[in-house]
């Protein structure tokens, strides 16, 4: 009986084991395996986010960071005056007028003006041709009206007249404007310009009738 009561004795009495505290069980966790690919000789290691022990301190000072600059520009915007709807519209308006708004002139290649101005050369042709017919055409009428003249100038009679009379008949014009009437130009009022687009008729062709 005492030999079994020394035995029991001598038995180590279980310890209670002392509750882990947070500190412990953050040093305690262990760290992540290694993935083990097969085929591949490397681990490869699984890649863990840093966590990060934000305060409610530090969170208000971010969000402080953050307003800070909107509420300056809030007062910026409510200490600066109130410009004019107008004068807002006028530099809208200006500032399209600007050189960056303006788009450059045309540049043309060097086909492109060559052909610009081959036809420019060619309506410059035409121009100067036409104006040199019409040229033409009231010179040979003038010249016409000069030869009549002159022949009726060298010319006698009728009758007895002497020579010369039909050409100072002509230039009388009694007649051609009505009995005792004067030419239509005498009756306006001078002025600077002619009174139709067309002051003489350069088209004018004498009809086969009146001849």
């Amino acid at each position: 009986m005492a030999a079994s009561k020394a035995k029991q004795v001598s038995k180590p009495t279980p310890t209670s084991k002392a509750a882990p505290t947070s500190k412990t069980t953050a040093q305690a966790t262990p760290a992540p395996k290694p993935l083990s690919i097969p085929g591949l000789k490397a681990t490869v290691a699984p890649k863990t986010k840093p966590t990060s022990h934000a305060t409610p301190a530090s969170e208000a000072k971010k969000d402080q960071a953050k307003t800070a600059p909107a509420t300056k520009l809030a007062n910026n915007k409510s200490k600066q005056p109130q410009q004019d709807p107008k004068i807002i519209s006028m530099k809208k308006h200006l500032s399209l007028l600007s050189p960056r708004h303006i788009p450059p002139p045309l540049r043309m290649a060097r086909n492109r003006h060559l052909r610009h101005w081959t036809i420019h050369r060619a309506w410059q042709l035409f121009r100067r041709k036409q104006r040199e017919a019409h040229e033409r055409e009231l010179m040979r009428m003038y010249q016409g009206m000069s030869l009549a003249c002159e022949e009726l100038r060298q010319t006698n009679g009728p009758g007895t007249r002497e020579e010369g009379y039909l050409y100072r008949v002509a230039m009388e014009k009694k007649g051609v404007y009505g009995h005792n009437g004067v030419p239509v130009e005498y009756g306006r009022m001078q002025t600077e310009t002619p009174a139709r687009p067309e002051a003489w008729n350069h088209g004018w062709k004498r009809s086969d009738s009146a001849a």
